[in-house]
C-alpha cells in the first residue's frame, strides 16, 4: 500500500459519510481532503459519561499495565507514521521533511514512551517516632484535552500521554482547522487501548465551551490563544476543574554584543521559522546590539531567501503555507503596518500567490521600532522583526515589556555572560544560543499571559494528578 493510499484508508475510518460533516481543505492547494464529523453537545455529554464510566477500571489496571499499553500505542503510531504524516502535511500545511510532519510524528512517540516509563512514586514526608506520612499521587478523573492547529498531533500527545499514564480517561477536542489528523491518530491509538479510555469529539466552539464547563470534567488541558484561555478559566469556575494552560507567546531573543553572527544565524532562523513560524514558543521578536546588527540581519536574510517553500508533500520543501486564512491575514496586516512605519523589508514582505493562496514569503524586517505592531503582537507566521538596540538594559526592558512569557532566548559567545543574562528574562523557559528546543523530561510552561501549569516529565505527571496525604503511626522505638 502506498503512503497516500494508507492515508486515505486512515481517513476513511474517521471521516463523516459522503454528504455529511464539514469539508477540510488541503492547506496548500485548498482542495478538500476529507470531511470532519460535526458532533453535538449531546454527543459530547455521552462521550464524557462513557469516559467517566471507564475511568475506575482504567486506573485499577495499575501503572505497570497502563505503561505497557502506552508503549503499544507508541508502536502503533510508528507503524502508521508515514500515513499520519501525509494527512498532517496536507491538513496543517507543514512539509514532510525538515522539522515538520515526520519530525512531529517522531516527537509523538518519543513523548509517549517517556510518559509510559517515567515513575512518580509517593513521597515520604515524615518517617520517625511521631508519625509516618506520605504524599500519594492519584488520577484526577476525566481530562478534557483541547488542542491547537499548529502542532496538532504532538500537542495532543503532550496532553493525553501523561493523563492516561496516571489513570485518567481523556476526551479530546481537536482544533476545527486540523481535526482529521488528530482523529486518525486517536483511531490508531485506540486499536490497543480499552474502550472509552480515549475519546475524540469533533465539533465547533460550542463543543469547546461545553467541555470547559462540564460538571464531570476534572482537569482541563489547553493549548491555544490567551483570549480563548481566559474564556476557559471563566467557564471552568463552576466545576472547579484543575487547569493547565499553555497560551499565547511572543518570545523575545536578545543577541548580546560580542556574539559571532555566523555562529548563530542558522539556529536563529529555525528558532523563528520552525513550522513556518506557527509555533507557540517560536522566536517572534529579535533584539540585536548595534555593533553586530547589520551582520545578523544579512545572515538571516541569506538563509531565509534560500529556504525552499511550497507544497508539503514535495520532499524538497521545508517551509509551507499559513494554515488558515485568518492567520494569513494577521501576518499580512502586521507586515504592512511595519512597512507603513518605515521599517526595511530585507527579504520577503509579501504573499507568494504562485505557490498557493496562503503562502507568505519568509520575511526579515529590519530597522523597526519596538512599538510597532509586528513587535508587540504575536504574528504566528514567517515574519521576524529585528530590533536594533544600543543599551543592554533597554533591550531587557523591551523584551520583558509585554504580557507574555512562554519562552525567551539569549545569544552570546560568553557562556557566563549568557547565563547571567538568562536570569533577567521573564519567561517560563530561557534558552541559551538556541530557541524552542524541548525535551520530554524537562518541564515546560509559561508565565504572565502565557498561562500556568507545567507539562513534561515528573512535573507533567503531577499536573494531571490529585494528591492525597496518607498518615499513620510512627516507628516504634
Amino acid at each position: 500500500m502506498t503512503d497516500s493510499s494508507a492515508a486515505s484508508a486512515l481517513l476513511d475510518r474517521i471521516q463523516a459519510p459522503e454528504g455529511e460533516g464539514r469539508e477540510i481543505p488541503d492547506a496548500a492547494t485548498r482542495e478538500t481532503i476529507g470531511r470532519a464529523p460535526v458532533q453535538t453537545v449531546a454527543d459530547l455529554d455521552d462521550a464524557i459519561a462513557r469516559a467517566r464510566a471507564a475511568q475506575p477500571g482504567w486506573e485499577a489496571l495499575g501503572h505497570g499495565r497502563r505503561s505497557e499499553l502506552l508503549l503499544a500505542a507508541a508502536d502503533a503510531i510508528d507503524a502508521n507514521a508515514e500515513a499520519l504524516a501525509h494527512i498532517l502535511s496536507r491538513e496543517q500545511g507543514k512539509p514532510l521533511n525538515g522539522p515538520n510532519a515526520r519530525f512531529e510524528l517522531g516527537a509523538c512517540t518519543a513523548w509517549l514512551r517517556t510518559n509510559a516509563t517515567t515513575e512518580l512514586p509517593s513521597e515520604v514526608l515524615i518517617d520517625d517516632e511521631s508519625m509516618h506520612a506520605e504524599l500519594v499521587y492519584k488520577a484526577a478523573g476525566v481530562v478534557a484535552a483541547i488542542g491547537p492547529w499548529n502542532w496538532p498531533l504532538m500537542i495532543t500527545i503532550w496532553q493525553i500521554g501523561p493523563s492516561l499514564r496516571m489513570g485518567n480517561t481523556v476526551v479530546v477536542k481537536p482544533s476545527e482547522y486540523t481535526p482529521l489528523s488528530v482523529l486518525a491518530m486517536l483511531s490508531v491509538i485506540n486499536e490497543v487501548l480499552p474502550a472509552d479510555v480515549l475519546i475524540g469529539i469533533s465539533g465547533d466552539r460550542e463543543i469547546g465551551a461545553r467541555l470547559s464547563s462540564h460538571p464531570d470534567v476534572d482537569k482541563i488541558m489547553f493549548t491555544g490563544s490567551t483570549a480563548t484561555g481566559r474564556k476557559i478559566i471563566e467557564a471552568s469556575a463552576g466545576n472547579l476543574a484543575r487547569l493547565t494552560l499553555e497560551m499565547g507567546g511572543n518570545d523575545a531573543g536578545i543577541v548580546l554584543p560580542g556574539t559571532d553572527p555566523a555562529a548563530i544565524a542558522e539556529d536563529l532562523f529555525w528558532g523563528a521559522f520552525l513550522n513556518t513560524g506557527q509555533t507557540c514558543a517560536a522566536l517572534k521578536r529579535l533584539y540585536v546590539h548595534e555593533s553586530i546588527y547589520d551582520q545578523v540581519v544579512d545572515a538571516l536574510a541569506g538563509i531565509a531567501s534560500s529556504m525552499p517553500m511550497g507544497n508539503g508533500l514535495d520532499e524538497d520543501n521545508v517551509l509551507g503555507p499559513l494554515q488558515n486564512k485568518p492567520q494569513f491575514d494577521i501576518v499580512s496586516r502586521l507586515v504592512e503596518d511595519a512597512k507603513a512605519r518605515g521599517a526595511r523589508i530585507v527579504t520577503g514582505g509579501e504573499a507568494a500567490p504562485e505557490l498557493g493562496e496562503l503562502f507568505y514569503r519568509p520575511t526579515i524586517v529590519a530597522d523597526i521600532p519596538n512599538d510597532a505592531d509586528l513587535v508587540q503582537e504575536e504574528q504566528f507566521g514567517p515574519a521576524l522583526p529585528v530590533v536594533r538596540y544600543s543599551d543592554v538594559d533597554e533591550a531587557f526592558a523591551w523584551a520583558n515589556g509585554i504580557d507574555a512569557g512562554l519562552g525567551a532566548s539569549v545569544w552570546s559567545s560568553d557562556p557566563e555572560q549568557a547565563r547571567e543574562a538568562a536570569t533577567r528574562m521573564q519567561s517560563g523557559t530561557v534558552w541559551i544560543n538556541s530557541h524552542g528546543g524541548i525535551h520530554p523530561m524537562v518541564p515546560f510552561g509559561g508565565v504572565k499571559g502565557s498561562g500556568y501549569g507545567l507539562e513534561f516529565g515528573v512535573e507533567g505527571l503531577k499536573s494531571v494528578s490529585v494528591t492525597q496525604v496518607v498518615s499513620g503511626p510512627g516507628r516504634k522505638g
